[in-house]
């Protein structure tokens, strides 16, 4: 194979995808429940928590959410896993007025990302003086959280509560989803500011490259299942 052709197939191996693809696993409905597309969605629940924590551990900035919840722990001292589950909770109650309906994946969304997070604030290494590390230590949360976000949505069973937030806002305003979900993740970031959650280099590298951390995860999960059920044919 040729230079080119090579640095052709490449790209088009992580050209990221643009809709939300179907793998072997993905449910029918919310509820459509099964060993294998549960234990995908766990994991996947897992991974996306251990990447936030690993932002958090960073020290240099986390994901507008988790300033949210650090801030809710700088004022309360509620453990920033619990928090993150408090903040969960309340934005699902938020559906209540909108119509919106939880599924499985939304209430396990709830519960294993703040387990997730807990964990790994408590348990993975601290980056606080080498800042090439801590920037390494962002990027390798967004990742980390590209790839748990891809998992989980795959299965199909329901959104998280802030994905449910945004699509039933966007439904009942009109609003376009890109500025329902750029008003929600202000919001929530100016929150925990405010409450002195930790803001800064990492917060940008989560908001620049998280999109695209996702969509290069889900043409990569589907290529991976497309190529499952062929060998499994």
């Amino acid at each position: 194979m040729s230079e080119s052709s090579f640095l052709q197939s490449l790209k088009h191996f992580f050209k990221p995808s643009r809709t939300i693809p179907r793998t072997s696993w993905t449910a029918h409905g919310r509820w459509d429940l099964n060993l294998k597309r549960v234990s995908i969605l766990i994991f996947g629940l897992l991974i996306f928590g251990f990447g936030d924590a690993c932002l958090i551990d960073s020290h240099i900035g986390n994901a507008p959410w988790s300033v949210l919840a650090q801030g809710i722990n700088a004022q309360t001292g509620i453990p920033i896993g619990l928090a993150t589950f408090g903040i969960s909770a309340l934005v699902l109650l938020l559906w209540w007025p909108l119509r919106e309906k939880p599924g499985f994946g939304t209430l396990m969304n709830i519960l294993f990302i703040a387990i997730a997070i807990q964990i790994g604030v408590n348990y993975f290494p601290q980056m606080h003086s080498n800042l090439l590390l801590q920037i390494l230590y962002c990027f390798f949360g967004v990742a980390l959280v590209g790839i748990g976000s891809a998992l989980y949505i795959t299965c199909g069973l329901g959104p998280g509560p802030r994905d449910g937030l945004m699509t039933a806002l966007h439904h009942r305003t009109g609003v376009r989803v890109a500025r329902v979900r750029l008003g929600i993740e202000i919001a929530a970031f100016l929150s925990g500011w405010a409450l002195g959650g930790t803001a800064g280099i990492g917060t940008a590298i989560f908001a620049l490259f998280i999109g695209n951390s996702v969509a290069i995860n889900l043409n990569l999960i589907v290529k991976f299942s497309n190529r499952l059920a062929k060998d499994q044919a």
